[in-house]
């Protein structure tokens, strides 16, 4: 069985994209939060500050 490490970005990702379904939003431009990348997550999170 292989054992996948999570980096410190994967972990970054996964809180923002918590703190983005905290605040009730679960797609952005019509995709899932989970297909983005955390470049485009963290300008949606900073937009909504």
């Amino acid at each position: 069985m292989l054992k996948i490490e999570e980096t410190k970005m994967d972990m970054k990702r996964e809180e923002v994209i918590q703190r983005l379904v905290g605040r009730g939003i679960f797609k952005i431009e019509g995709k899932q939060l989970y297909e983005l990348p955390l470049l485009i997550l963290m300008k949606e999170y900073y937009r909504h500050i």
